[in-house]
């Protein structure tokens, strides 16, 4: 599976950004697809992840009520819309594929595929 995000850019306090996923090589509608972010010196981060067939999604609390994750199969693409975003929110956000749906949805060792990241700076 080859995934490739695009999406990222500077954006202000307050504003929103639509990250986009795109998938191949792998029947996309089989794949569980998550995102995660790595702010500079930090940790990966969980942010969003959702089933094949977007019937459940999860969240991390830190981007609860602010993200949304959502996709669209017939395209072979995840989304990850961002609204009122935050100074904190500035990271490296990365897209990642399973073939399975295990119940350690926010622990990186989860996903067997990962797209390169694209780089969200939000600004003050």
């Amino acid at each position: 599976v080859q995934l490739q995000a695009s999406g990222g850019g500077l954006v202000q306090a307050g504003g929103s950004l639509r990250l986009s996923c795109a998938a191949s090589g792998r029947s996309f509608s089989d794949l569980v697809m998550g995102w995660f972010r790595q702010a500079p010196g930090k940790e990966r981060e969980f942010a969003a992840r959702i089933s094949s067939n977007s019937g459940r999604t999860y969240y991390a609390d830190s981007v609860k009520g602010r993200f949304t994750i959502s996709r669209d199969n017939a395209k072979n693409t995840v989304y990850l819309q961002m609204n009122s975003l935050k100074i904190e929110d500035t990271a490296v956000y990365s897209c990642t594929a399973d073939r399975h749906a295990t119940a350690d949805y926010s622990n990186p060792a989860s996903y067997e595929y990962w797209g390169q990241g694209t780089l969200v700076t939000v600004s003050s």
